[in-house]
């Protein structure tokens, strides 16, 4: 694996954090059972909770409501009393419930008609779990000041076969700011994309979008990272392979590209058993793509609509597969009501986009690698000096995909690589931060000849961070979020005959300057076998 820039910059303090997250004892647990049964521990990850003030503290409820169809429930929202309209902080949960037989299930939750939060569901045991998720939702402060329709869509199919009624609850929890504890300073306005024709207003100083980016539940651009082109033999096709970027221009100009995150659902790869209590990364909660659009903040200024729209390159022409739900996240100069300025520079290398595919037997075989670099640069006359803001931006891929004829074995070794610097100069030292991701897949999927399948995957999902001001570091972290699975069943029988067996685990780890977090959980057929915090 390639070095990373930043650890090498930090060098030794770097070192020192990591060994102290190697220590802490294993948790034991009692012997889990040979195999799966009717029941199994309730879902649940290694993520760490949000982090909350010991302030006051109001509770609003946005939704509480059974999905037995794909009709989207309907409700309204006010905002809370009590609390200020200032929050230091405000974090969303969802509870959920389900149990009987049920497929893994994608969901949206809008408010205002901003998407606040993209999710899926497990899939349930017979006798029933219980679920819940966490997010910060702090940046859409803006949003919650004000009475708001609600709508929020966890599609279902509820039949003699699929039982599950997927129960929710959601709500919003507002920690009021103090002498202590100063309120947030999230985006002035918030606007979903949901045109491609949006108007900013004339006086923006910063601007970001955030892009819901997912492979859609089904179909094959659910495994984008397995497609092939012609003239390989496998059943997903598409002429770019598995080589995938998602785009968003403004008023037609490339202004930011993005590696997309390799999602699995909780029935992915074709193996359930993998994810009934722990979910691959990111699954419960979808995490959006950000891009830096302040370099277009000048055009954006001009008090005219512009088109601001995402795309997913690699796609097959005329084929969907991909959901991309938009905001536009804006913070306004208080001091000026119009924000002049100019994009300075678009440079852009020419995309790569490789497939390689080698027949042979008994595997086939396909090479891909794709990469791309975007910087853009522009500056405000603000009412504190003139800024200039350059992001600069790469993404690559690199994946090895194996098969055999009737793909009875599948494989796949990939990672995917996106870093993005963005370098703000006003007055006074530049501020660079930095930020570079790091996604890998390393799976393989066998049916042996008497039906029994086999999956074996790791995933992860990494970042490093750093903040300098000038040349001089003033924060860091380090996130490695990493899931191993392995799971068999048997194909083609009645339920009770599949002797599903499937142990799992996950270790999430964050560190830097502000301290750490070390959590690590390990199961077999179902049964939590490790819980442990290291730090």
């Amino acid at each position: 694996m390639r070095r990373r820039r930043i650890m090498s910059m930090l060098g030794g303090l770097t070192l020192a954090v990591a060994a102290v997250l190697g220590a802490g004892p294993a948790a034991a647990a009692d012997a889990p059972p040979s195999e799966f049964g009717t029941d199994w521990h309730d879902p649940l990850t290694a993520v760490p909770p949000v982090t909350v003030p010991h302030t006051k503290s109001c509770q609003v409820a946005l939704a509480a409501t059974q999905f037995r169809d794909y009709t989207p429930y309907q409700g309204s929202y006010a905002p809370p009393k009590g609390c200020g309209d200032r929050w230091s902080k405000v974090v969303l949960r969802l509870d959920g419930a389900v149990k009987g037989r049920q497929y893994d299930r994608l969901g949206y939750l809008h408010v205002g008609g901003v998407e606040v939060l993209r999710t899926s569901t497990p899939e349930p045991s017979v006798d029933g779990i219980a679920w819940h998720v966490e997010k910060d939702v702090t940046r859409y402060s803006s949003t919650f000041r004000s009475p708001q329709p609600v709508e929020m869509l966890i599609g279902n199919t509820v039949d003699d076969t699929y039982t599950g009624v997927i129960d929710v609850k959601v709500t919003l929890t507002f920690y009021a700011a103090d002498a202590k504890t100063a309120p947030a300073a999230p985006p002035d306005r918030v606007l979903p994309l949901d045109t491609p024709q949006v108007t900013t207003g004339r006086n923006s100083e910063r601007v970001l979008a955030e892009v819901y980016a997912t492979g859609s539940g089904g179909g094959c651009e659910e495994f984008w990272y397995l497609a092939v082109p012609d003239p390989a033999t496998y059943s997903c096709k598409a002429p770019a392979g598995p080589n995938r970027e998602v785009q968003i221009t403004v008023d037609g100009q490339l202004a930011g590209i993005a590696a997309p995150f390799p999602t699995v659902w909780t029935g992915g790869w074709s193996n359930p058993f993998l994810w009934y209590v722990v979910p691959a990364p990111r699954a419960f909660d979808v995490q959006p793509v950000t891009y830096d659009l302040t370099p277009y903040a000048a055009l954006l200024n001009d008090g005219r609509p512009h088109r601001v729209e995402v795309s997913v390159a690699g796609v097959p022409a005329g084929q969907g597969g991909w959901s991309t739900p938009a905001n536009l996240l804006i913070w306004q100069d208080h001091g000026r009501k119009t924000v002049p300025g100019a994009l300075t520079r678009h440079d852009e290398t020419a995309p790569v986009n490789s497939t390689t595919y080698k027949p042979g037997s008994p595997d086939l075989r396909l090479d891909a690698a794709n990469s791309h670099r975007l910087t853009t640069a522009g500056y405000l006359d603000t009412s504190h000096g003139r800024v200039t803001t350059t992001v600069t931006r790469s993404v690559s891929g690199d994946s090895v995909h194996r098969w055999t004829e009737g793909e009875n074995t599948d494989a796949l070794k990939g990672s995917w690589h996106d870093d993005e610097s963005v370098t703000t100069q006003g007055r006074g030292p530049a501020v660079t931060a930095r930020d570079d991701r790091t996604y890998t897949m390393d799976g393989t999927t066998t049916i042996a000849t008497d039906g029994r399948l086999r999956t074996v995957i790791t995933l992860g999902d990494r970042a490093d961070s750093l903040t300098l001001h000038g040349s001089r570091p003033t924060a860091f972290s380090h996130l490695d979020d990493t899931y191993r699975g392995d799971a068999s069943w048997t194909m083609n029988v009645p339920r009770e005959q599949r002797h599903a067996t499937g142990t799992s685990a996950e270790r999430y780890r964050l560190y830097g300057s502000t301290g750490c977090y070390d959590h690590a959980i390990e199961t077999a057929q179902g049964a939590v076998t490790t819980d442990v915090r290291h730090c």
